[in-house]
């Protein structure tokens, strides 16, 4: 296929403009995939007959193998191409849609789930390598990352949204069956634009680090699913400890193996004397705990406390999405100038304020007045943070090790998320067990329960300040 680099302007224009459209679709769907379920799982629970313990499974079953798989299928991408697993991802994460949208029973979905999580991996760690390596001047880099990093942080908002009009008015089957239309077009948009040299390209003497790749897949796989049953089954049993240890030794296990044992690593580690790669990762453990932490502590606090329906509880989460693509397409056309660092910071700031003040919400609070205010300053911050610390996780990275970075930034992600909603639901449990005193809870306890986890991810947000201006000055 003709390089894009060779093609007369206005067609190279063209073209970059689908690469974006379809780098920005690809990362909205794995996330909006990970939250639409959410305001469906009482209807899947009826349907398919989940019990209670078993019920997770519905949101773990996409999030552990997603999280196992992505530092893999980054390395993929730098040795077979953007194009290639892009459409690889796709294809699996379609498929798997499919057959999620008409299980006949729990086991079914269960896998419906897991299959879509490994496809989101291949696509997550694809997109962010495609647009890197398609978009190499810094105006239309930073736009590009702007868009991208939007879809990004609003894919969770408008999961809610479109789940809640799915089930309000359609079915629960069609969470997973609307990925159809959209698997195929992102494969034919891909087609018709993503270049073989997009995203880095196939190496014929390349070997695969066998080792290296089982170690850390099943090692983050098994400590993303101690973390995240590790409320479920008590963080003390057999179950949860042997499964937090196993990840533990089998991520010593990957790092011996990049270190002394592969020929060719899966992850030079190397990669990490990159002060922004490394204070991009830092900043981003923390700005994924608490992206899964506003989104279903609030989810509980509309629907649990203050009654909203499924519609009315996604058109709530609106405002939060508008205003994450206002924060992107600000940092946008300021990123340039100043680097990600100082937009890292300046976006920090407002995520923080938003939960501080969302923390004082009670279960008499009214949307216009308690509510609007917090989710309008968490979208701001949002948007200009994860446009901008994606830039940082890149920057200086070569362009053969894109895919690489952009897996790491979306493990650590995962991994922030996992541990961060842990936490913060056992802390919200045990502020709801003290408030709620012997008897049983109520809509005070279980706010008071929701303020300590809101308050809790803002203090842990202001302590990733420090990793955000670790990001050197001069990074572009």
């Amino acid at each position: 296929m003709t390089d894009q680099m060779t093609l007369a302007p206005p067609v190279r224009a063209r073209r970059a403009g689908l690469v974006l459209a379809v780098c920005c679709l690809g990362q909205l769907i794995v996330i909006l995939d990970a939250s639409i379920v959410n305001v469906a799982i009482p209807s899947i629970q009826n349907a398919l007959d989940f019990t209670p313990g078993s019920l997770t499974w519905v949101y773990n079953g996409y999030l552990i193998p997603f999280a196992g798989f992505l530092l893999l299928s980054g390395r993929m991408v730098d040795l077979f191409g953007g194009r290639r697993l892009l459409l690889v991802g796709t294809g699996v994460f379609t498929v798997f849609s499919f057959v999620g949208g008409i299980a006949p029973n729990a086991a079914t979905l269960v896998l419906g789930r897991a299959g879509q999580g490994f496809g989101g991996a291949i696509i997550a760690s694809a997109t962010l390598a495609v647009l890197s390596s398609t978009f190499t001047e810094p105006v239309e880099r930073a736009k590009a990352f702007a868009l991208w990093g939007a879809a990004s942080g609003s894919g969770g908002a408008i999961g809610v949204l479109s789940g809640g009009a799915i089930v309000e008015w359609m079915s629960w089957r069609w969470v997973f069956l609307v990925n159809l239309p959209l698997g195929l077009l992102i494969a034919g948009m891909t087609l018709m634009s993503v270049t073989t040299a997009s995203g880095g390209a196939l190496r014929k003497k390349a070997k695969l680090d066998v080792l290296g790749s089982l170690s850390v897949t099943l090692g983050i796989a098994a400590l993303v699913y101690g973390l995240a049953e590790g409320q479920h089954y008590g963080w003390g049993s057999a179950r949860i400890v042997t499964s937090l240890t196993t990840g533990v030794v089998l991520l010593a296990v990957f790092v011996l193996d990049q270190a002394k044992l592969a020929e060719q690593p899966l992850m030079e580690l190397s990669l990490f004397r990159n002060r922004s790669v490394w204070a991009a990762n830092l900043t981003m453990l923390a700005f994924g705990a608490a992206l899964p932490t506003m989104f279903y502590f609030l989810t509980l606090l509309y629907q649990t406390v203050l009654h909203y329906s499924a519609i009315r509880t996604g058109l709530a989460f609106l405002p939060l999405t508008v205003f994450a693509f206002i924060g992107a397409a600000a940092s946008s056309g300021v990123a340039p100038r100043t680097g990600p660092r100082p937009m890292m910071l300046v976006g920090l700031l407002p995520m923080i304020a938003g939960l501080v003040w969302q923390s004082a919400a009670d279960e008499n609070a009214s949307y216009l007045t308690d509510l609007l205010g917090p989710t309008l300053l968490f979208g701001l911050g949002l948007g200009i943070v994860v446009t901008s610390v994606a830039g940082a996780a890149t920057a200086g990275v070569p362009e053969d090790k894109h895919g690489l970075a952009s897996g790491v930034l979306n493990t650590s992600q995962s991994l922030g998320g996992a541990a961060g909603l842990a936490i913060m639901v056992a802390l919200a449990q045990t502020r709801t067990a003290d408030v709620a005193g012997d008897g049983p809870p109520d809509a005070h306890a279980f706010v008071s329960g929701y303020g300590v986890a809101f308050l809790a991810t803002g203090v842990l947000l202001a302590l990733s300040l420090a990793a955000a201006a670790a990001v050197p000055r001069g990074t572009r």
